[in-house]
């Protein structure tokens, strides 16, 4: 028992019950020996990606091993979701897992035995599709976390519900899809969720350790489009026009004075960035249109909705000052991800039994964003990252998640077992009390 808990002190090792160190144990002993298979998932899924709401095949390769376990299952949920419902063997809280299972249009530059070569279409155009950011990394661990706790069953209190979610990438065009379409139609409820947990691989941070950040830590993620109107004119004779190609230039470097200028840094950072710009089909023609499209990240509502009026008032003011007009669409992709304080404390021994006490630490809020966040508005909710940098990587040179270069050393996948595994026994325990 001692050589299995040697990454916990002493005094976290009395202050665990007894049987929650026999379950500890038994919980590395399952998830090393299934570290093989879920490997092996990892790279089936990787080789054979699907794109947001279209995530029919892996739904399927899902749906039918949860069944394989015993588990009840419910497809089609979000489209192409799969909840996986496990009814432990004595009474206790309803503990959600989730992972999400969306590719993206990248076409992989790494040379993988398990390289993806698929194409399918997005917004009209075939693309190249791959797992560039490590969402097969996270079906393959909570299939591996359902067929671990499936095992152990009867000495799980209360339930687990298990949550594998389409298009958190966001849905195509206008579709609705992702955690919010989840929420709203009730995986949250039937059983009613008393906390939810999700993890996240990190092609920056070495493998087998875990970070975290109590209270707010990603950002909400807004999409806004600016629409400038002005004058077309010939591009030889511009003083007959209201060009919105100028205009809309002007508003792109005055957006930039809400960071600079505008925004209290000190108290969370603000993203504001224009992504697109698109106007014109002639380069002798001054267009009548110019079009804006962009991001906005901030951490927490107040900044959010300063952020929105301060676009609005920049960009429909440079083009009256300029006599175009502008308008402006805001549309809110995700909330702010917010960890329960309560929570992450009570919780944080569960991933320092999984992965070891050194191994786990505090990290920066990032800008980045996740649509986890939805569930945190109907259950207290804890999102951790694992690392998935190969030993002795330099963050700072690992390929960025969402580029074709993305790559994970999926070695270390047990930690993120164990670390679900765990928390579902602990929190149990913890509500009992």
């Amino acid at each position: 028992m001692r050589k299995l808990l040697a990454g916990l002190s002493s005094c976290m090792i009395m202050a665990l019950p007894l049987h929650a160190q026999d379950f500890q144990a038994t919980i590395q002993q399952k998830a090393t020996a299934l570290l093989p298979k879920v490997i092996e998932w990892r790279r089936y899924i990787h080789e054979h990606p699907e794109l947001s709401n279209r995530e029919v095949k892996t739904a399927e390769f899902v749906a039918t091993h949860l069944r394989s376990l015993g588990i009840e299952v419910q497809t089609g949920v979000a489209k192409t979701g799969v909840i996986g419902l496990l009814k432990g063997g004595k009474p206790g809280p309803v503990v959600a897992l989730r992972a999400d299972m969306d590719a993206l249009p990248v076409k992989e530059r790494v040379d993988l035995p398990f390289k993806s070569t698929v194409t399918a279409e997005y917004l009209g155009q075939t693309v190249p599709v791959m797992h560039a950011c490590g969402h097969d990394s996270h079906i393959a661990m909570l299939l591996g976390t359902a067929e671990v706790l499936a095992s152990m069953k009867k000495d799980i209190p209360g339930t687990v519900k298990f949550i594998f979610q389409p298009a958190e990438e966001g849905p195509p065009g206008n579709e609705e899809g992702g955690a919010a379409l989840m929420v709203k139609e009730g995986v949250m409820e039937n059983p009613k969720v008393d906390a939810v947990f999700g993890l996240h691989i990190s092609s920056a941070i070495e493998i087998g350790k875990i970070q975290y950040k109590p209270g707010p830590f990603m950002a909400s993620s807004d999409w806004f489009t600016i629409v400038v109107k002005g004058k077309p004119a010939h591009g030889s004779t511009p003083w007959s026009s209201i060009d919105p190609v100028v205009t809309g230039a002007e508003i792109v470097n005055n957006l930039q004075t809400i960071v600079s200028r505008s925004s209290n840094l000190v108290e969370a950072p603000v993203v504001v960035t224009v992504g697109k710009f698109h106007s014109g089909l002639r380069n002798n023609i001054i267009p009548e249109e110019a079009v804006l499209d962009g991001t906005i990240r901030t951490l927490d509502s107040k900044a959010q909705q300063e952020v929105h009026e301060r676009i609005r008032r920049i960009a429909t003011k440079t083009a009256e000052a300029a006599g175009a007009t502008a308008t402006v669409t805001i549309d809110t992709k995700t909330l702010v991800t917010f960890n329960d304080s309560a929570l992450v404390t009570r919780m944080v021994l569960s991933l320092q039994k999984a992965a070891g006490a050194q191994q786990v630490s505090t990290m920066s809020w990032m800008t980045g964003s996740e649509d986890f966040s939805y569930y945190g508005t109907k259950a207290p909710a804890f999102f951790f990252y694992l690392g998935g940098m190969p030993k002795g990587g330099d963050p700072k040179k690992a390929p960025s998640h969402h580029t074709p270069d993305f790559y994970i050393d999926d070695s270390m996948l047990d930690v993120g077992v164990r670390a679900f595994c765990n928390i579902v026994f602990d929190y149990g325990a913890a509500k009992k009390k």
